[in-house]
């Protein structure tokens, strides 16, 4: 429970159908009061705010509250490796992480010792069984607020084990219900960006993190003509074009970030050399079926706020896929996730390790 109105209503939920068997669970994962970053006090993630409004619906559901400190936790498998993503070119999605080894994780672990079955949040998905009995990750009802993609990693055993409460239900829905219970959160609004980087300012928040200043190096042409000057490579990312600060004739894309030599290469929206037709995907995993015999024809979303793409699966090891698209696309970012979709259904997904063209 992070205090906000999703997570609320999703534990008003719970203690309907699970009455007294039910403990509301909040991650303490990082204390935003330690960095000097003014917007952090006005979207605080793990604020002692939040905290107290998680513990206010607990009192008020006549369920048990816990805060978990899971701090140590977080910096080793969240921050570190967006910071290391960063450091080597790459843009990474820290909420997949944190699924992954905290939300889905750890959480889980945590209610085996408390001797209850199932985790239960706010993500807005849905979670069903086909007539074999295997476990099918879907799409939310409220297609604005689906986060199905955000949770490809998890595994046949965990989704045995975690409800969805509001994957039927639309956000207005959800406000609407938690006032009439007369929450005090109903009207709070929702987290911004990344959790820990409220003002979206991701080179800042490395450069505080860190205490590192990265160097300066050289916007260039694929031929290697320099451009322009560059402010470090953890401020940009493959595919964008705003902000990089070059004059030039015509728009200029990020197409390739070269961290081992600190170089960008930039080239024009119509060159070839920005449009990829392959990416592979490491740390792969399957949700619903085993294996890509030969390959699969579905659809693939490369970033969270963009559309599918249709495209061929390959599997190419036991968690690795071969990616080709029907039609090449913009700059896939390494360190971000490519899941696969059949219609509603998330087959699976993996880290994009490379793109090829």
């Amino acid at each position: 429970m992070s205090g906000g109105v999703d997570s609320s209503v999703a534990a008003f939920l719970m203690s309907e159908k699970y009455k007294n068997d039910c403990v509301g669970a909040t991650m303490l994962l990082f204390l935003n009061e330690t960095l000097n970053i003014p917007a952090y006090n006005k979207y605080p993630c793990c604020s002692r705010e939040n905290i107290i409004d998680a513990k206010k619906i607990c009192d008020t559901l006549g369920i048990k509250h816990e805060i978990l400190n899971f701090m140590a936790d977080f910096e080793e498998h969240v921050i570190k490796n967006f910071i290391d993503t960063y450091e080597n070119g790459g843009t990474p999605n820290p909420c997949i992480a944190c699924n992954k080894f905290l939300k889905f994780g750890l959480m889980l672990e945590h209610s085996e010792k408390l001797g209850l079955g199932n985790v239960a949040t706010g993500h807005y998905a849905k979670i069903e069984r086909d007539n074999s009995g295997r476990y099918l990750l879907r799409k939310a009802k409220d297609l604005h607020r689906d986060q199905s993609y955000v949770l490809y990693m998890l595994t046949q055993k965990i989704l045995s084990r975690v409800e969805f409460p509001l994957g039927d239900m639309t956000k207005p829905e959800v406000r609407e219900l938690a006032a009439s219970l007369n929450f005090s959160n109903s009207q709070k609004h929702d987290s911004q960006d990344i959790c820990f980087i409220p003002d979206g300012n991701y080179a800042s928040f490395i450069e505080n993190y860190t205490g590192k200043k990265y160097p300066e190096g050289n916007f260039v042409d694929p031929n290697g003509k320099i451009l322009g000057t560059h402010k470090g490579i953890i401020h940009y990312t493959a595919g964008q074009r705003r902000g990089l600060g070059v004059s030039a004739a015509t728009r200029l894309y990020v197409s390739e970030i070269d961290a081992v030599n600190n170089k960008i290469i930039l080239v024009p929206e119509d060159d070839s050399n920005l449009y990829f037709k392959y990416i592979t995907v490491e740390k792969a995993n399957l949700i619903a079926l085993d294996k890509i015999e030969n390959y699969l024809k579905a659809r693939v979303k490369i970033r969270y706020h963009q559309n599918e793409i249709p495209a061929k699966i390959f599997q190419t090891g036991e968690s690795s896929f071969l990616i080709e698209f029907d039609t090449p696309q913009i700059a896939p970012a390494k360190g971000q996730s490519a899941v696969i979709y059949d219609d509603d259904y998330v087959i699976g997904g993996g880290i994009i390790s490379q793109a090829k063209n």
